[in-house]
């Protein structure tokens, strides 16, 4: 097949791929590419490469499926590299497609315009996979193997289970005004691991003896829903979950606990495990309390990773191996919990979020009356940020684990990207964004994107001048404030100056109408929330991070 350039063969690819919007910034070395999207396509013109990456990842989690980006070469591709870290962090699915000089100057240290030493050198060390487009007859293929390598292990939506993950082309600009030549045929994926019989029955022998069962599922479990589900009713287990895998089982299902693994009473219920079932997850340190949390050694890991496999944790019985199909070979064992065991989760499941619902103190209206105005099917993203790290990781259910949109890296100011990128690719349900101000700050250009694309999203600024949880360590640990105390911007002329509508919270009485008001919008809105207003917390948030020495 023939396509007249570069860009055309893109977007023939991003039609196979079932991409309709894409999220960039034009440049002189990438203008055939944006030309064609935004003629065919929905081109939306970010401002800044770290959130054009930012919003095609939440762009394809919250789909399940991918996204793509669209940079320029040097700079360009180089302010994108922060991004590509948080998706590489998080194995989610996003397509970066980024210019390059043209291909004969490539590599020569002339210092031609745009140029950078060793761009793929650079990608490759923040991405899943990279490549760099050689000619016209090949360029299709290099798109598709990039995507297939983005969309991972054998539910084909990535994920953290080591198998998906950014996957970076760099196109030379010469290269893509050119026709094309293309042969849309590509390689079939390879089989997916799965565990022995021999081990999938001596694993079996195990859950079937569990009176006290646990499981605690990761982003990898998040395409086995139906499967976990069912192992759940046929165990009676309580189910954990890492901030990735909240929603694979809706989490007003009573059974669920979620990610309160470090709190007292499910600490004192893991003690009280007989059996551990792991789903696809890493045991990161903040979900570990810095990997002092404990575990039962009857622990049966499954994982597509195999690197994942007794990495953190001893596992008895690892099981290598898709979710899916592995934790239906096991549910054949499963055997009924004890008389009272479900009456204890469910009684954890009770406590753990009266306690986080006691402590956040005002805050916890916000939190109410946030789920009461949110339909079941909403997209909640969250930058990094008290609210998010306190209640929003943990006490606001979430039912699907395509609406859990944040930084699994950890960095800051890359929520109001995620929730463009997300409400644009959900347009029919509402998308609402949690950010502190020194997180917006970051990247407070997206407001301009909010304001010229106008997706159906709201906007939470939680405004208490600076970096709360970093003000928060300095005054449990220091004598000083260093860097953490902010200049804020006047958040109602703010809004009225990028022509956004807004409102504001500065009472627990005025968290219900405000919050209703937003959602049911059908466009942007901004809403801020008056911290010092509103009142503190009753226990200060620091985070689970262990200060060496003290």
């Amino acid at each position: 097949m023939r396509h007249d350039n570069g860009g055309d063969l893109l977007v023939a690819v991003l039609r196979e791929l079932g991409i309709d919007t894409v999220f960039g910034i034009v440049s002189v070395h990438n203008l055939p590419l944006v030309e064609a999207v935004d003629r065919e396509l929905r081109f939306v013109p970010v401002r800044h490469e770290a959130s054009a990456v930012n919003a095609a990842d939440a762009y394809g989690r919250a789909r399940g499926s991918l996204g793509c980006a669209l940079t320029s070469t040097g700079t360009g591709a180089g302010n994108a590299a922060g991004s590509l870290i948080e998706s590489l962090s998080a194995g989610s699915s996003v397509l970066h497609v980024t210019g390059q000089i043209e291909s004969a100057f490539l590599g020569s240290g002339r210092g031609f315009i745009h140029e950078t030493k060793d761009q793929l050198g650079m990608l490759t060390a923040v991405s899943a996979h990279a490549a760099t487009v050689l000619d016209t007859a090949t360029a299709g293929r290099v798109l598709r193997e990039a995507a297939r390598a983005a969309l991972g292990g054998p539910g084909g939506t990535g994920g953290p289970g080591g198998t998906g993950g950014p996957a970076s082309v760099e196109w030379p600009v010469d290269l893509q005004y050119a026709p094309q030549t293309d042969d849309p045929a590509v390689p079939p994926h390879p089989a997916a691991p799965a565990p022995t019989d021999g081990e999938l029955a001596a694993a079996g022998a195990l859950l079937a003896t569990a009176r006290r069962p646990l499981v605690w599922a990761g982003g990898g479990a998040t395409g086995a829903r139906a499967e976990l589900s069912r192992l759940l009713a046929a165990t009676g287990a309580g189910l954990l979950t890492s901030n990735s895998g909240r929603g694979t089982v809706p989490e007003d299902h009573e059974q669920v606990i979620g990610n309160f693994a470090t709190t007292p009473a499910a600490r004192a219920l893991l003690a009280d495990a007989d059996v551990l079932v792991t789903v696809g997850t890493h045991f990161r340190s903040n979900e570990t309390a810095d990997y002092t949390l404990r575990l039962p050694p009857a622990h049966i890991q499954i994982d597509l990773d195999a690197a994942a496999l007794g990495r953190v944790y001893p596992a008895a019985h690892p099981l290598h191996g898709d979710a899916a199909p592995t934790l239906t070979a096991l549910t054949r064992h499963a055997a009924p919990a004890e008389d009272g065991w479900r009456e204890r989760v469910r009684a954890v499941r009770d406590d753990v979020r009266a306690a986080l619902h006691d402590s956040i103190g005002p805050q916890a209206a916000i939190c109410d009356a946030l789920r009461a105005a949110l339909p079941r099917e909403a997209v909640v993203a969250r930058d990094v940020t008290i609210p998010s790290s306190s209640w929003g990781n943990r006490l606001l259910d979430m039912y699907d684990p395509r609406d859990n949109v944040f930084p699994r890296g950890g960095g800051i100011g890359q929520g109001l990207g995620m929730g463009i990128g997300a409400a644009l690719g959900r347009p029919d349900t509402p998308t609402v964004v949690l950010a502190g101000d020194g997180g917006l700050a970051v990247h407070l250009g997206e407001l301009l994107t909010l304001a010229q694309e106008r997706p159906r999203l709201t906007l939470i600024v939680f405004n208490d001048g600076g970096y709360g949880v970093l003000r928060n360590m300095q005054d449990r640990h220091s004598e000083r404030r260093s860097g953490v105390d902010l200049v804020t911007p006047d958040f109602a002329l703010l809004a009225r100056a990028c022509g956004l509508p807004y409102l504001r919270i500065a009472a627990e009485e005025h968290a219900a109408p405000v919050l209703t008001e937003a959602i049911a919008s059908d466009g942007p809105t901004l809403v801020e929330v008056d911290l010092t207003a509103l009142g503190p917390m009753k226990n200060p948030f620091t985070p689970p991070v262990r200060i060496p020495g003290r």
